[in-house]
């Protein structure tokens, strides 16, 4: 979570001094590394089926519109208010896990989700 929250503010120094697209670009192209560096060190499996890489790149699309939006939201908004919002992704995931994969829809888990989006709200203001 420190790291995250480091990126975020490094992240909106970036995009106020260049082009946030290009922000985001050098930053995937500096992470790309250390990703493939921790697979070589790690004792992860190299090997890939087709479901596998399949969503694996299905999802590495998404991550990276995820970022180039938080480099342009941060390029014209406040780092409190886009990294609040970015952070909201952990809803979006529960609610496709609940809505979409079966997940036990429990009353603990809504309130959660409403009290993120009430923390959401009063961090934006």
């Amino acid at each position: 979570m420190v790291t995250w929250g480091i990126w975020v503010v490094l992240g909106n120094a970036a995009s106020e001094s260049i082009d946030p697209r290009t922000a985001a670009a050098i930053s995937y192209l500096v992470a790309t590394p250390f990703a493939l560096g921790y697979i070589l060190v790690s004792d992860a499996s190299l090997a890939i089926t087709a479901k596998g890489g399949l969503l694996a790149g299905i999802a590495g699309l998404f991550t990276g519109i995820g970022l180039i939006s938080m480099y342009i939201g941060l390029s014209g908004g406040s780092t409190t208010v886009v990294s609040t919002l970015g952070a909201m992704y952990f809803v979006v995931a529960a609610l496709i896990g609940m809505v979409l994969l079966g997940d036990d829809v429990t009353i603990t888990r809504s309130a959660g989700i409403i009290f993120a989006v009430i923390g959401v709200i009063l961090v934006s203001q």
